[in-house]
Parts: C-alpha cells; structure tokens; sequence
C-alpha cells in the first residue's frame, strides 16, 4: 500500500511539475494583455483541455509508437530523462524553457486573438518534455491503479493549469517574481532528480 501511494505521487509531481503552469504566467499575461478576464479565463480553460487531451493521447498512444518505430522503452526512457533534464535545468535558473516555446512562438501569441489551443496547450503546457514523461510512465505503468493514477493525475494537473491560469494576475501579485522564481527553482530540482532516475532506470532497461 505505501509503495503504491508513493508510486501514484511520483506520477502526480513528475506531470504537475514537468508541465509547470506556474511558469507559464508572465507569458500567459503577456499574450492575454489586452483581453477583459472573462476572455483570459476562457483562454485559460482552453489551454488546460488542449494539455489533458494531448497528454492522454500520447498516454493510450505511446506503446503504438513505439511498435511503430522500433524504439525500446529504455531507449525512450533515456531520450524522455534528457528532455527532463533539459527543461530542469532551466527551471533551477528560473529561466522558462525554450523547448515549451520559443520567442518567434511567444511574439505570435502575442498577435493571436484566441491563444487558448496553440500556443497556450501546445506547446507551452503540453511541451515535448510533457509528452515524453506521460508516454514513459504508461509504458512502465505495472497496474490497473498505476495507470488510473497517471490519468487522474494528467486530469488534476489540467485542472490546476487552468487555476493557475484563470487567477494569473492575482498569482503574480501574491507571490511577485521572487516567489515565483523560488518555488519554479524547487521543481526544478525535484524535476531534475526524476530526470535522473528516468536515464538510469532506461539504461538498466537497455542492457538487460
């Protein structure tokens, strides 16, 4: 029962953190400047369906893929650990990942009157990194519960995207930049050691 409850927290944090809506609100205000609230909140609640939808796409496809190509779990085990890794090491200098998007990407959301799908679901949540980590964790999934876990917890991240989203002004204000950019370096860290686990466990994979 612990091992399972610990098991369904790693999912949990490895999504909520990779995924990190938090970063995602200075780019999100900017790209929203103009509009009244209503229209961010509906911005926000479009982002977050577009990231639960692609999420669990990629979650039921992802062994299809891997048919498909001829890749090995522990192989893309080690390719999601260094896209982890990547988007970690940014998090820990509080900088926003280039892999989730880019600046050409950022000044055309900016332009765009509905931001909701692209570039807000993708890639901004549902970025590379994302995609690789929900495909990696249904494909080591070894039960029933585990795989429950990883749905609900694609379906709670969304949720708390869309929070974090819809309320982006009043996060910023009450957490301002340097509390912001603390508990963005926190994820990071922890995100850095999922990273980490992911490259090992894929090479132990690749040599059995």
């Amino acid at each position: 029962m612990v091992k399972t409850l610990q098991e369904l927290f790693l999912i949990f944090t490895s999504v909520l953190f990779i995924v990190d809506p938090l970063t995602a609100v200075p780019t999100f205000l900017a790209m929203t400047q103009r509009d009244v609230p209503a229209v961010r909140r509906l911005m926000a609640r479009r982002g977050a369906w577009t990231c639960a939808i692609t999420l669990t796409a990629f979650a039921l496809g992802g062994s299809v893929i891997f048919r498909l190509f001829g890749i090995t779990l522990g192989a893309f085990k080690i390719a999601g650990g260094v896209l982890i890794g990547l988007t970690a090491l940014d998090m820990v200098q509080a900088r926003r990942s280039q892999q989730k998007e880019t600046p050409i990407e950022k000044a055309e959301g900016i332009e765009k009157e509905d931001v909701g799908i692209m570039p807000l679901g993708v890639p901004m949540l549902a970025g590379p990194g994302a995609i690789s980590t929900v495909m990696v964790l249904a494909g080591t999934s070894k039960s029933p519960v585990t795989t429950a876990g990883l749905y609900g917890a694609i379906v709670l991240t969304a949720l708390l995207s869309y929070v974090t989203l819809a309320g982006a002004m009043r996060v910023e204000q009450r957490l301002g930049q340097t509390g912001m950019r603390i508990l963005t370096r926190l994820m990071g860290l922890v995100l850095s050691a999922i990273a980490v686990q992911f490259i090992v466990d894929g090479i132990k994979m690749a040599r059995l």
